[in-house]
C-alpha cells in the first residue's frame, strides 16, 4: 500500500514538473498602437531587453533563465495596404554566461483601421505565428492574437492590448497576457508614460497571483535624427515577475519609393517612422471620418 501511494505521489509530482507553464516571451516588450508602415514602405526595428534582476529558475526543465539575460529581436516590416502590414522577426537571447540562443523565427500580420495615427479612436489586431526552440518554449509552434484598442487626444493616449497566446502540441495551452499603455504627449514626437505587461496563465485556470507576472514600466519615446527611440525601465510587482528589466526599441523607416518629403508623389522619399513608434504630424481626420 505504501509503495503504491509513493508511486502515485511520484507520478503526480512528475506531471506537475512537466506541465506546461505560461510562456513569458520578452524579446518584444511593446504595446501596439495600430500604426503601420505606409504602402510600399519598409521599416526596421531592433528590440533589446536586459533583465538586471530576474527569476533564477526556468519556467520548465532546460528553459531559459531570465536573470542577467539579454533578449531581443530584429524586426523587418512592410506596408502592403493602408490597413495591412506584414512583419518578420528573428528572436534571440544571450544568457548570463554569454551563450547565444536563437528562437528561430516569427511572422506577423497586422490589420488596422486606416490612418490610425490621425484618429481619436483606433483599433486593429495582430496575428503572429512562431516557430520556437526548446530553451524558449516546450512547444515548437505558437500563435499570438493581439487585439488593439486605443483612444487619444492632443495630450494623452491610452491603449490596451488584451493578448491571447496559443501553443500547440503535447504541451499546448492558451494563456492571457494583457498589456496597456498610458502616455503623455509632450509635443515634437516626445512622450512619457507608463506601460503594463502581464501573464495571468492558462485561460479558465489562471495561476495564483504570486505565480503570475505583472510588470510596470516607465517609458519615454523620442526621435534622434531619423531614428525613433523608446526606452523603458520595468519593475516586477509579484514574485512570479522579473524584478528589474530595461528595454530599448530603435526604429527606422526607409524612404517610400516615389514620395517626396511632404508626402506628395515623386522625388525624394519621406523618412517618417511608421509602426509602432511614429506619431504623424499631418492634420487630423475630419469628424465624419473618425
Amino acid at each position: 500500500m505504501r509503495i503504491r501511494w509513493g508511486a502515485r505521489i511520484a507520478v503526480v509530482s512528475l506531471v506537475a514538473a512537466l506541465a506546461p507553464v505560461p510562456a513569458r516571451a520578452l524579446d518584444e516588450i511593446q504595446v501596439y498602437n495600430a500604426e503601420i508602415a505606409e504602402v510600399g514602405q519598409w521599416t526596421i526595428q531592433q528590440h533589446l531587453n536586459y533583465t538586471f534582476l530576474g527569476r533564477t529558475q526556468p519556467d520548465f526543465p532546460g528553459g531559459l533563465v531570465s536573470n542577467h539575460s539579454l533578449q531581443g529581436t530584429p524586426e523587418l516590416a512592410y506596408g502592403l495596404t493602408k490597413w495591412w502590414e506584414i512583419g518578420f522577426y528573428a528572436p534571440f537571447a544571450v544568457t548570463a554566461d554569454g551563450q547565444f540562443l536563437s528562437n528561430e523565427a516569427k511572422i506577423r500580420n497586422l490589420f488596422v483601421v486606416p490612418d490610425a495615427a490621425k484618429r481619436d479612436f483606433f483599433y486593429g489586431v495582430n496575428i503572429e505565428l512562431s516557430y520556437q526552440t526548446p530553451p524558449f518554449s516546450q512547444s515548437r509552434y505558437a500563435m499570438e492574437i493581439r487585439p488593439i484598442v486605443g483612444v487619444r487626444n492632443k495630450e494623452w493616449e491610452f491603449i490596451v492590448n488584451p493578448i491571447v497566446d496559443l501553443t500547440f502540441g503535447e504541451f499546448g495551452m492558451q494563456t492571457f497576457a494583457p498589456a496597456a499603455r498610458l502616455a503623455r504627449n509632450l509635443g515634437r514626437e516626445r512622450f512619457i508614460g507608463l506601460e503594463y505587461y502581464s501573464d495571468w496563465g492558462q485561460i479558465g485556470h489562471f495561476s495564483p497571483l504570486s505565480e503570475q507576472s505583472h510588470q510596470l514600466f516607465a517609458v519615454t519615446d523620442f526621435k534622434v535624427d531619423k531614428f525613433d527611440v523608446e526606452l523603458g525601465l520595468g519593475y516586477g510587482l509579484t514574485p512570479g515577475s522579473d524584478r528589474l528589466v530595461a528595454k530599448a526599441i530603435i526604429g527606422y523607416a526607409f524612404p517610400v519609393p516615389g514620395q517626396k518629403k511632404d508626402g506628395s508623389e515623386g522625388g525624394s522619399a519621406s523618412m517618417s517612422m511608421a509602426n509602432p513608434l511614429a506619431r504623424q504630424t499631418t492634420q487630423p481626420l475630419p469628424p465624419t471620418m473618425r
